[in-house]
């Protein structure tokens, strides 16, 4: 019973935190372009009842744009860490499976991309793919599947070795049907979770190198954006250029990570048991 309950917690916990992250990205997708637009009237206003995060040197509402920002975040973060897992399960299975020399080859390249410091390498990714969304996009993705990839090739090479792989072999199946029917299936809980826990990376680094000037377009409203703008007025004590949008993009990627945290839990038949 207390097992029930528990695991009741965490279903309706992890549930009420989607469907916090869905309003939010919906709120974002949803405001009009008119509701965000400068006015010289309004600029540099403090926190107020009509403008809860202040308004910046344009007179932009912050709290609209902060709330665009997050939901052009959390678009690139969620496409990027799906690319990102998918390549991680090509890269895992095709190690696992393959001969020596391509699982050699593979670790390889994986003992490659994580000696390099992500943010480093998504800028030269970006940088030599012009920047703009597609150099950012390419580089979050081609620099987070590097833990899932190993995670994916540890649980292929177990489920290898499992009895019911090795009657299926004796019975005449392929290679690519033994994949399809028997190790597939059972790399979808780790393709799931592995994806949750890399968006808020990828939420990070799209605002960190926005924030650099080599992700998304200055008139784009982003959160790396807003805040590399209000750097240059924080030392006239306008804090909540930075703060608040600042606050609100650590609150979402905690909120995600712990979503994720508890998704592992829930589809972990280990941890499902303590």
């Amino acid at each position: 019973m207390k097992q029930a309950n528990r695991r009741t917690k965490l279903v309706v916990l992890t549930a009420a935190m989607v469907l916090v992250l869905a309003v939010i990205y919906a709120c974002g997708i949803l405001i009009p372009e008119e509701a965000a637009a400068g006015s010289f009237l309004n600029a540099k206003l403090p926190p107020s009842l009509r403008h809860p995060f202040g308004t910046d040197a344009l007179g932009r509402d912050l709290f609209l744009r902060t709330l665009k920002g997050l939901s052009v975040s959390m678009t690139i973060g969620l496409a990027a860490s799906a690319i990102s897992a998918v390549i991680a399960v090509l890269v895992g299975a095709a190690s696992a499976a393959g001969s020596r020399g391509v699982d050699a080859v593979l670790n390889w390249l994986i003992d490659l991309v994580m000696g390099v410091p992500h943010t480093i390498l998504i800028l030269l990714i970006s940088f030599a793919l012009g920047r703009g969304l597609n150099g950012l996009l390419a580089g979050i993705a081609a620099t987070h599947w590097c833990s899932l990839a190993r995670l994916i090739r540890g649980e292929v090479l177990q489920l290898r070795s499992q009895q019911y792989v090795a009657v299926s072999r004796r019975l005449g199946k392929s290679s690519g049907w033994i994949m399809l029917y028997h190790l597939l299936p059972h790399l979808a809980p780790q393709f799931v979770v592995g994806l949750v826990l890399m968006f808020p990376h990828a939420i990070l680094h799209e605002a960190s190198i926005s924030f650099l000037g080599f992700g998304l377009p200055p008139e784009q409203p982003a959160i790396g954006i807003i805040l590399a703008e209000s750097m240059r007025y924080l030392s006239a004590g306008m804090w909540w250029m930075a703060v608040l949008p600042g606050l609100t993009l650590v609150s979402i990627v905690l909120l995600v990570d712990k979503a994720g945290e508890h998704l592992k839990t829930l589809l972990d038949p280990y941890s499902a048991q303590e």
